[in-house]
């Protein structure tokens, strides 16, 4: 980025932080005033702002798989209203969740709002998004997680349509959604929240506007965009020239049994990226399938990892990278590919695969697996003390991989997801549900010179009958380590009945008898060899390693 009479290095941090407190703001908001456990206490959203052409200019510290994504989907609503007979105006707003359109899986909801300089204006200045994983969207289980066969069983599909309309909120639209759904005042509550979370970021984008002019505020939103790109290009610029490849699996996608591999080639030149990801394995039967924009958000993730610097989140990151991702594969999925899972699980497993052929760039800089799955876990059924429907999701954290110098984390969430754990008071006081065992599954993370982070145990009693559906990975493949570092344990799904212990799949879905417990053990992270440790002798990757 070149400097010019316009430009203040100053001012690029006053306008990243003044962008990025906008996100952040609209993010407080949607937490405080949503109705779900799932929203208020694992903070299951993103929010985000987004210039006229619906690049990201700044994202708060959310969720890493929506980094990508949600352009895609602000770019889609802006498709779909580019009629200039009927357009955008002031107080209107999108929603959709339409994976195939810039979104992630059903239960992601996102709201798309423009932000005009005048009441009577059609040209916006810019767009305000947020996105939040909703409890229920309807479709064949509770939860909207299903081990489906194509996307109509997994929920309501929503395109890109009005729900506000010059302020006023369109209640033929919102009746179809609750009615769609099985938890109808709790998704009411959440959508309302993040309509409150829009409208206060249109109000402080005003208020930046308003004090340094729409002229300076275009041109750092364009020169935020620049900056990110320059940094990426210097981080590209210090990994060595080459063609790294490597592959990984998933353990299979619910109805077969075959391990399921993705392939990644990074080739880097000069300060530039090809990520490819020819190779890879054909959409599958099962709803692991990743759509387009989850396998972009993986790479936007690793690659802004690596730039280590505090740097916007912003589209930026992407134009020196070229993401090629076949059509019609796990990677990129074509309609109506069964996508629940993609962007949890096999998001997951993109990370592994980029990390594990960066690390034949630069192994010192590159971490072992961590535990490569979110465990999904959705519960509902009837709640006989309180006499109504419930719908329960969470993800549940494991192990870290150790990384040179550095051993890995126990008990957290990584990668893909940036997610809290939903305390148990939380689950007790809103669901008919008891947790009998919570702590850090003792020795799961895998042994090296820096041991990887250990994984977790929870149990969950079910207190009136209900069905349970899982989505998990690395249950049968381990989460790699590195330099010779040991492999981290694999995780396991139990049922426990009348004192009877049986094995689940690591995809299923299982109706449980009042009494039953569900016992979830998450994998750890792979270790890690020292740098200099006989498995890596003679490898050369230090000194190839630029500065």
């Amino acid at each position: 980025m070149r400097n010019t009479p316009d430009y203040n290095p100053v001012y690029i941090e006053v306008f990243k932080h003044l962008f990025a407190s906008i996100a952040d703001e609209m993010g407080s908001i949607l937490r405080k005033t949503s109705y779900s456990p799932n929203i208020k206490e694992r903070r299951d959203f993103s929010c985000a702002i987004f210039n006229p052409s619906g690049q990201m200019v700044a994202q708060a510290a959310h969720i890493p798989v929506h980094l990508g994504s949600m352009p895609l989907s602000v770019i889609s609503a802006i498709n779909e209203f580019s009629d200039p007979e009927d357009p955008l105006r002031p107080g209107d707003m999108v929603i959709l969740n339409d994976p195939f359109l810039g979104g992630t899986h059903l239960p992601d909801i996102t709201l798309v709002a423009p932000v005009f300089l005048e009441a009577a204006s059609t040209t916006p200045f810019g767009y305000v998004a947020s996105r939040a994983h909703h409890a229920d969207i309807g479709g064949m289980t509770p939860g909207s997680m299903p081990v489906s066969r194509e996307i109509f069983q997994e929920g309501l599909i929503i395109p890109p349509i009005r729900l506000l309309r010059a302020g006023w909120i369109d209640a033929s639209v919102l009746k179809l959604i609750t009615a769609n759904v099985r938890t109808p005042e709790e998704r009411k509550g959440d959508i309302f929240a993040q309509i409150g979370a829009n409208l206060r970021g249109i109000n402080r984008f005003h208020d930046i506007i308003n004090r340094f002019g729409p002229d300076l505020v275009n041109q750092y939103m364009t020169y935020l965009i620049k900056y990110t790109e320059k940094m990426t290009r210097q981080l590209i610029s210090s990994l060595p020239d080459g063609v790294y490849s490597f592959t990984d699996y998933l353990d299979d996608d619910g109805y077969s049994t075959e391990p399921i591999p993705i392939v990644a080639t990074i080739t880097i030149q000069s300060d530039r990226a090809i990520v490819d990801f020819t190779g890879s394995a054909q959409q599958q039967t099962g709803s692991i399938n990743a759509v387009y924009s989850i396998t972009v958000s993986a790479v936007y993730y690793v690659f802004r990892c690596l730039i280590g610097l505090d740097v916007p989140n912003n589209s930026g990151c992407l134009i020196p990278i070229q993401v090629i991702a076949p059509e019609g594969s796990v990677v990129n999925a074509r309609a109506p590919a069964a996508v629940a899972g993609g962007n949890v699980e096999t998001s997951q497993r993109i990370v592994d695969v980029l990390l594990g052929a960066l690390a034949k760039a630069c192994p010192d800089r590159i971490p072992a697996a961590s535990q490569g799955t979110m465990n999904n876990l959705t519960i509902g059924g009837w709640d006989l003390k309180k006499q109504r429907y419930f719908t329960y999701y969470e993800t549940l954290g494991g192990g870290t991989g150790a990384q040179h110098a550095s051993p890995g984390q126990p008990a957290v969430h990584s990668h893909m997801t940036n997610t809290l754990n939903t305390p148990i008071e939380a689950i007790e006081f809103s669901y008919p549900l008891r947790i009998s065992h919570y702590g850090i599954r003792q020795g799961s993370g895998g042994k090296g010179q820096w041991n990887g982070g250990d994984g977790i145990r929870r149990d969950i009693q079910v207190l009136s009958a209900c069905q349970v559906t899982i989505l998990s990975e690395r249950r049968k493949i381990a989460p790699y380590g590195i330099a010779g570092g040991g492999n981290g344990a694999c995780g396991i799904n139990v049922l426990i009945r009348d004192g009877v212990s049986v094995e689940l799949r690591s995809k299923c879905s299982e109706y449980l008898l009042e009494g039953d417990i569900l016992s979830i053990q998450t994998p750890g992270g792979g270790g890690f060899a020292s740098i200099e440790s006989p498995s890596h002798s003679g490898s050369g990757y230090a000194k190839q390693c630029r500065d």
